[in-house]
């Protein structure tokens, strides 16, 4: 009797014992679902962070594209081109309007040129390669051109008085062409002014035109850049050695023209 007394109070003992440990096991399998979450959401965070593109690229490198080429590459200053020297004035430059240079000599012998340049209003003198005298012109003034090219001195006048300008005086007159052009004495303004001719200080003129001779020569240049190239002279055929032609008849009543001869030089027409 007393050994099933026993028994049944450690029934009773086992019993309250699974009473007392079922709510601990109970609890400590509650705690253990919810930390497992708790303590696998760093890892997933982590995978998460991991998988992002931007955190395997360098900081660096995670601007724009367009940011990056829109930069223009730093231009190299542009080369200066050396500032040129400005040219030394001398004393054709510093004459004005109207003055004229000179040089009386004791003998005017030997090989003469003119040289006329238009953009700079100056005439030049040279003799045996030595500069005479020099001045300022005016030559002919927008729509009455002087023309540039050789010229010879084909007729010298004193007191010439034109016949196309209201006999406008021309003193000291040196022909270039029979159409009107020629170098003497007139008004000097600063400026080309003329109809064509050339304008020179009055005793510079008749200075000039006291040592020139005909067929001087003359050059009448745009500018020293241009230079004028003197024609080739044409070749002189001895009229002994020419073959002659024999008469060709002609049945035509019609007169041939008949061709002036011209002694010295042709009239000179209206300048």
């Amino acid at each position: 009797m007393k050994f099933g007394a026993d028994i049944r109070s450690l029934r009773s003992i086992f019993a309250l014992a699974l009473v007392l440990l079922a709510p601990a096991a109970v609890l400590a399998t509650q705690q253990t679902v919810q930390v497992e979450p708790s303590r696998t959401q760093p890892e997933q965070n982590r995978d998460t962070v991991a998988a992002s593109p931007l955190d395997s690229v360098p900081a660096s490198q995670t601007s724009p594209p367009e940011q990056v080429s829109s930069t223009p590459p730093p231009s190299k200053p542009a080369p200066t081109k050396p500032t040129p020297k400005p040219r030394k004035k001398g004393a054709v430059d510093a004459l004005k309007p109207g003055q004229f240079v000179w040089v009386t000599q004791a003998v005017y012998e030997g090989p003469m040129k003119i040289v006329i340049v238009l953009d700079i209003q100056r005439i030049y003198v040279f003799q045996n390669d030595k500069l005479i005298g020099f001045s300022t012109i005016s030559s002919g003034k927008k729509g009455k051109e002087t023309p540039t090219g050789f010229f010879n001195i084909l007729q010298k006048n004193v007191d010439h008085k034109s016949n196309l300008y209201s006999d406008a005086p021309m003193p000291f007159m040196q022909r270039l062409t029979w159409d009107g052009i020629a170098m003497h004495g007139g008004y000097l303004p600063g400026y080309p002014a003329s109809h064509g001719c050339i304008r020179l200080p009055l005793p510079f003129a008749k200075a000039l035109f006291g040592v020139t001779r005909i067929n001087q020569e003359v050059f009448v240049l745009q500018d020293t850049s241009t230079p004028v190239k003197r024609p080739e002279p044409k070749p002189v055929v001895d009229p002994t050695l020419a073959p002659t032609v024999p008469p060709v008849e002609t049945t035509s009543t019609q007169e041939a023209p008949v061709s002036k001869a011209i002694d010295n030089y042709p009239p000179a027409p209206s300048a």
